[in-house]
């Protein structure tokens, strides 16, 4: 089941998500798993969903388990991670992972179907910050492989009248997120900030559109922060971990 250099993340409740030094999550996948929060009759889909992470935390709990999950990943060896994990927790009857491109999901997938979809997109545009060798990471962090505008565009053939698109990114790409999504008929409804402490400036965003929702209506949630007035983990953060917080056992 592992091969040289991977592992197994224990993500609580019992599920592991076998990840590498080139292919492992952070904090921003388990913040959008949160924030997206499915329910139990959604279909669901995950863009670049890397080893994937956030379909096996959405199966943690019942409550949160959508009626059937689709991941695509483009990296060759991400989604073979991806399927060996949903095949090591006994999801494949919840979790589809395919390598495909999201660019051109014609014929791979129904569009106008899903209730929800997400994305964990690379934070930096191409031709800015300094751009990693290695070419996966350079992926992940550059969009090297797609775009906002890719990202967006893609959620929106995918999702029905009304569904939900969620994604995650640096503050700075604010414009070009609300942009893109107007360009294809999302609109942005909810956003929220991340920052590490009361001192600190937002350091992450989070935010969701409806397709063809009417405009106006964006509802500014209260900020989220990481750490408490005595640097430790802030109680709202530890509720988000759930289950991974403590030892990774329930």
């Amino acid at each position: 089941m592992l091969l040289e250099g991977e592992k197994f993340e224990p993500l609580g409740s019992g599920i592991e998500v076998i990840v590498s030094k080139r292919h492992i999550f952070w904090t921003d996948t388990i913040l959008l798993a949160n924030f997206a929060k499915p329910k139990k009759s959604d279909l669901a889909c995950d863009l670049g969903c890397g080893c994937g992470t956030i379909p096996l935390i959405w199966c943690r709990e019942s409550a949160t388990t959508p009626e059937n999950i689709l991941g695509v990943e483009i990296q060759k060896e991400a989604y073979d991670m991806a399927c060996r994990s949903v095949e090591h927790n006994k999801l494949k009857d919840k979790i589809n992972i395919i390598n495909a491109d999201l660019r051109n999901l014609n014929g791979i997938t129904p569009f106008g179907i899903y209730n929800l979809v997400v994305c964990n997109p690379p934070y930096k545009a191409e031709g800015t910050g300094i751009v990693n060798p290695d070419s996966s990471l350079k992926a992940a962090r550059h969009e090297s492989e797609c775009t906002i505008d890719d990202i967006t565009a893609c959620a929106s053939k995918l999702l029905q009248f009304g569904g939900r698109f969620c994604i995650c990114q640096r503050p700075e790409r604010l414009p070009d997120i609300t942009e893109a999504m107007r360009k294809y008929n999302i609109e942005p409804k909810r956003l929220r900030f991340v920052q590490l402490n009361t001192k600190k400036t937002p350091k992450l965003l989070l935010i969701e559109g409806r397709r063809g929702g009417n405009k106006g209506g964006l509802k500014l949630e209260p900020t989220l922060l990481l750490e408490d007035d005595f640097g430790n983990c802030s109680q709202e953060m530890l509720e988000i971990y759930g289950s991974f917080a403590h030892g990774h056992q329930k």
